[in-house]
């Protein structure tokens, strides 16, 4: 299925964007030239936090486990279009589990990992899914679990999958299935015309008041591998290590894509600690790291190899980028939301340049190159803050066929530009990054949506949610509740409140203050900064 108008189609590929090729087709082409590549590995400690023992495949290998487990797909009743959700961890059987189903030309949509089951069903059931993949277990979650009580309240929903070693009873066990099976079935590729023009992947962007399902075809991911790989420098077969789950920009774009587009060794890695993600980095002599930006100081003196190219992805939600000497490569990548995504190296200075308004070129960043992203903001308006504007060939397609768009926040405008509804602050030179630190919680939306979760919890007059710089994290959320007169509130019935009302777990805060009363700014809104300033005593950068 097609999402983008031919007109734009037509437009990236003539300017040399776009190709013909899909990112199935990319890890065939590496698998056939160097079967032997060492391709997927997962992280050594993967036991204790998922299912399974870990797994390290070549090529070769993760080819023929594609081809078998396209094949099954095909035979249990999947077919072109039909969308799979996915809500596994970084493992080699999740990509394995991803990639058979683009070569099966189905489309997936990969679920964050926070999400409870009532966020699941919701996103599920809005798209139509007929397929769902689901890991036995993320941590302590029982996700497979939830899964089977998804399918029982999900009509539409025709085969839940596991992946993992205890797969509760209802789920399809792709591991135990893919062995019995061995090379009985036969996979055949489809001959659909300009296969990397037809949707992949239906993402979430979670930055307004309501989660929107972003669609992106091969095209627009290999745009974004572009930007990434020329900007940073990859080389082809490097070794990389990703510690972001595979379910949006930063995991897929930042990860996924740049890896299939290189043909590189894509070590899988679940974040527990900064020193984990060092030590494992240093163990495999990482060619690449991704990183959350306000980590990547700190990353940066821990990683031994000085060649090492670090990769800092900073999101709506994060600080502004720390200026620092680093000792290695660093390539800022700043992230808006599901909508957009910008590489700039940092050369020799040690500050990050405010991104200019315009076009950018790649894939040889220069301008002789195709523009892959061009960046605008909404005209000034007293007392309203401008909001991002963006078009090119990495910009999605908003909106599903079984959904309204047209009731929705984010929206296409008149001038060609999609307007992201995500708030920028204008500087010299263009905008100080995507979005504004303090309005935006990460994963859930902007603050004010996560206010009302908080003020729901009984004997509440208001509450309020707020960022603390965390140097493990990034940043915190924080609540401050105002209790009614003569009302006492308990910070253990407020998180069992929230557990009980299965509140996104990206929502529940780190820790609770109870105040008299919230601070105000001169407008009357909610003094976030000075919420901030009462619990981490530095200046705000994040408030």
């Amino acid at each position: 299925m097609k999402a983008t108008p031919e007109s734009l189609s037509e437009e990236y590929h003539q300017s040399g964007a776009w190709s013909d090729v899909p990112l199935d087709e990319m890890f065939r082409k590496t698998a056939a030239e160097h079967p032997d590549r060492l391709a997927l590995v997962d992280a050594p400690d993967r036991a204790t936090w998922t299912g399974g023992l870990p797994r390290a495949l070549t090529y070769a290998e993760a080819d023929r486990e594609i081809d078998r487990l396209a094949a099954f797909y095909t035979t249990v009743g999947l077919s072109s279009d039909h969308v799979v959700g996915v809500q596994a961890p970084n493992t080699v059987d999740t990509v394995i589990a991803i990639l058979a189903a683009l070569r099966t030309d189905l489309i997936i949509s990969p679920l964050p990992l926070h999400w409870r089951q009532k966020n699941v069903l919701e996103a599920l059931n809005s798209i139509g899914a007929k397929g769902f993949v689901a890991a036995d277990r993320v941590e302590t979650r029982d996700v497979g679990v939830a899964a089977r009580d998804v399918a029982a309240d999900l009509f539409s929903l025709r085969f839940v999958f596991g992946l993992g070693k205890d797969i509760p009873d209802g789920l399809i066990e792709l591991g135990p299935m893919l062995a019995e099976m061995g090379d009985e079935l036969k996979f055949t590729p489809s001959e659909r015309p300009d296969p990397a023009d037809h949707t992949a992947t239906i993402c979430w962007s979670r930055s307004g008041e309501e989660n929107v399902p972003v669609t992106r075809c091969h095209n627009h991911w290999v745009s974004v591998a572009h930007m990434i790989v020329q900007e940073a420098h990859v080389r082809d077969a490097s070794v990389m290590v990703l510690p972001y789950s595979l379910s949006g920009l930063t995991g897929l774009g930042g990860g996924l894509a740049p890896w299939l587009l290189t043909g590189s060794t894509l070590h899988l890695h679940h974040p527990t600690s900064l020193a984990n993600l060092a030590a494992h980095a240093n163990e495999v002599q990482a060619d690449v790291v991704t990183t959350p930006g306000p980590l990547a100081q700190t990353l940066d003196r821990k990683l031994e190899n000085t060649k090492t190219t670090l990769l800092a992805a900073w999101n709506i939600a994060a600080p502004h980028p720390t200026t620092f000497v680093a000792r290695r490569r660093l390539i800022d990548l700043h992230i808006a939301d599901e909508f957009a995504l910008v590489a700039k190296a940092r050369g020799p200075s040690a500050k990050t340049k405010a991104t200019a308004l315009g076009k950018h070129s790649g894939p040889i960043g220069c301008e002789s190159g195709p523009a892959l992203l061009e960046i605008a903001v909404t005209d000034e308006v007293e007392a309203q803050i401008p909001t991002l504007l963006v078009k090119g060939p990495i910009v999605p397609d908003v909106g599903w066929r079984t959904i309204n768009g047209d009731q929705r926040r984010v929206r296409w405008e008149g001038n060609g530009f999609l307007n992201t509804n995500i708030k920028v602050e204008l500087t010299d030179g263009g905008i100080a990054g995507f979005g504004i630190p303090g309005h935006y919680a990460l994963g859930t939306g902007n603050l004010e949506t996560v206010d009302v979760v908080y003020a729901g919890y009984p004997g509440i007059r208001e509450a309020a949610a707020f960022i603390v710089e965390d140097p493990l994290l990034g940043a915190r959320m924080y609540a401050a509740l105002v209790p009614e007169a003569g009302n006492v509130p308990d910070a253990g019935a407020f998180f069992a409140y929230l557990d009980a009302e299965g509140v996104d777990l990206a929502k529940i805060p780190h820790r609770v203050l109870i105040l008299q009363s919230l601070p105000r700014n001169e407008d009357g809104t909610i003094s976030r900064e000075r919420l901030t300033m009462r619990t981490q005593r530095l200046p705000a950068a994040v408030a």
